[in-house]
């Protein structure tokens, strides 16, 4: 399976410019900065280990959904361990939950 997933990565054709890239419109390195945060997972104390930009976007998810980062992390822990028994690394599961959340044109709540 590795194979596979490197021989996606072979140039193939004339090299061309990029049509996305990430040092482009002034990229802003602190947002690459990790930053450690005291977070409650379900009621238990833990540290979170994640570079600025994930905070941003926990920031905003919590935001959209009218509640603090702990909850949603703890709402995304609950989630991981009746769906998958758990997660060995829930910092790199945060990542992606950020990365698959990021863009997402978010609905409203219906008023009740």
């Amino acid at each position: 399976m590795e194979d596979a997933d490197r021989r996606n990565d072979r140039i193939v054709g004339p090299p061309q410019e990029f049509i996305v890239g990430p040092f482009i419109n002034e990229f802003d390195m602190a947002l690459v900065r990790p930053l450690s945060r005291s977070v409650r997972l379900n009621g238990y104390a833990t540290c979170l280990r994640l570079e600025q930009v994930y905070w941003n976007i926990l920031g905003n998810m919590a935001r959209n959904n009218c509640c603090s980062i702990s909850s949603l992390l703890s709402h995304v822990d609950r989630q991981v361990q009746l769906r998958h028994g758990g997660v060995k690394n829930f910092s790199a599961l945060v990542r992606v939950v950020c990365v698959m959340n990021e863009g997402r044109e978010v609905t409203p709540a219906p008023a009740l």
